[in-house]
């Protein structure tokens, strides 16, 4: 393994915060490249696959979908030639991010301005805007 301290399935699920059992899914669906067996069948995971699991925990969270993460697996598993495509694929989601933020900001402005309101209500008695 090239000098790198092999991590079990058990410790990749405690480092990462998931299950072994989602950890294999995640596997089985084709969503983490490079995964080393030993003699005895056993996953060998390395430092690089925690980050892995974290990036896909951030996209996931991000509302990527599912086959777009497959699909980023697939062009990280394709090496260097896959690089040009890996970058579209994150330039467009990042895009889809940037939008979501800004609605979200809308949403947090016009809550933020509901809270002022009941505020000024419990304080003066009066509704706002009457």
């Amino acid at each position: 393994m090239s000098g790198r301290r092999a991590l079990g399935i058990g410790e990749m699920a405690r480092r990462t915060g998931r299950s072994v059992h989602t950890m294999r899914w995640y596997e089985a669906q084709g969503l983490v490249p490079g995964v080393a067996r030993d003699a005895g069948g056993r996953r060998q995971y390395t430092e690089r696959h925690v980050e892995w699991f974290a990036l896909l925990g951030r996209l996931k969270a991000t509302g990527m979908p599912l086959a777009e993460i497959r699909r980023y697996a697939g062009l990280i598993a394709s090496g260097r030639p896959g690089i040009p495509a890996q970058v579209d694929l994150l330039r467009a989601h990042r895009e889809k991010v940037v939008q979501q933020m800004e609605e979200m900001a809308e949403a947090l402005a016009l809550i933020d301005a509901k809270l002022a309101d009941y505020k000024a209500w419990s304080l003066t008695g009066k509704r706002p805007g009457r």
